[in-house]
């Protein structure tokens, strides 16, 4: 476990899966992230790599040859190699290196490195992700984030209402206040044809353990970049930041969980009827020989 402290937060970091695994703040001791009970859910904020959701019957296809692919890839379950820290380097952020390797290769048949790091300014946690094209042809990925956030934040406000409150693409919405969001509804994990509206109070979106009847929210299309988690007084105690085109919001159903998940994503499950390979599924990114993809996104406790 890797430690990160400023005057405000301590962040501490797992090189299992490079997981952000603690964000507490270092006045009031409060912790903002997941501890992984597994009577809930059993990780705190696991990378999505190099799958984002699930692949229809368990697989994908390349060059007409199918590959098995748990959902949201394998990255969060692989051990990543800190990578030291020269003097001159910024010492407000740490990185994990995760390269392929033949086992990788027989599951996914593309040669890659995968760098996450975590910057701590203030009371910001930037999370940076790096895709390195290694092999000697394009490769084909999706990466995303699943951070998961008590909610409530505190045991005296059980039972007590919490929101989701949204700001919305400004460049499509110009100063509007955002007034509904659309989700795709997913259907035993794939994505189906129905989208979902849901309206909201000035911005905001009570947190109800039924808005996740369906499995996770997936919002499309840049609708919102950014989300706030916030209390009964409806001030925000964290918001994530994100220019992904797509987010999640995810609690697990039927469980009345203390916790939601908030997951910006560059990549989304298969649709149901899909019959492609993985360079035609929806949302992929494409790399180029000695390419690198670089997306970050940025955790503020309020």
């Amino acid at each position: 476990m890797y430690t990160l402290k400023n005057e405000c937060l301590t962040i501490q970091v797992n090189t299992y899966g490079a997981e952000l695994r603690s964000i507490r703040d270092n006045q009031t001791g409060i912790e903002y992230l997941w501890q992984a009970d597994a009577s809930y859910w059993g990780r705190s904020a696991p990378v999505l790599f190099p799958f984002v959701g699930a692949s229809k019957d368990g697989q994908y296809v390349v060059d007409g040859v199918a590959y098995p692919m748990p959902q949201h890839g394998f990255a969060r379950d692989m051990e990543f190699v800190f990578l030291p820290l020269e003097e001159e380097a910024d010492q407000s952020t740490i990185w994990f290196s995760l390269a392929s390797t033949p086992e990788t290769l027989e599951k996914y048949p593309f040669a890659f490195e995968l760098r996450i790091g975590y910057n701590l300014n203030g009371r910001d946690v930037k999370v940076l992700w790096e895709v390195h094209n290694t092999d000697s042809k394009e490769i084909c990925f999706s990466i995303g984030a699943h951070p998961a956030f008590h909610c409530p934040l505190v045991h005296a406000n059980q039972g007590a209402p919490a929101y989701f409150q949204f700001d919305g693409n400004a460049a499509s919405r110009g100063s509007e206040l955002l007034q509904e969001i659309k989700s795709r509804r997913l259907t035993a994990g794939l994505a189906s044809d129905i989208v979902d509206t849901y309206a909201l109070e000035n911005t905001s979106l009570e947190i109800r353990d039924e808005l996740f009847t369906y499995d996770a929210l997936v919002i499309e299309h840049h609708q919102v970049q950014s989300i706030s988690i916030a209390g009964p007084d409806r001030k925000p105690y964290v918001t994530v930041s994100f220019d992904a085109p797509l987010v999640g919001l995810w609690s697990p159903p039927g469980k009345n969980a203390p916790f939601v998940c908030i997951e910006p994503w560059y990549g989304r499950c298969d649709r149901i009827d899909f019959e492609g390979e993985l360079k035609d599924r929806e949302w992929g990114n494409r790399l180029s020989v000695g390419e690198v993809f670089r997306a970050a996104y940025t955790i503020h406790i309020c």
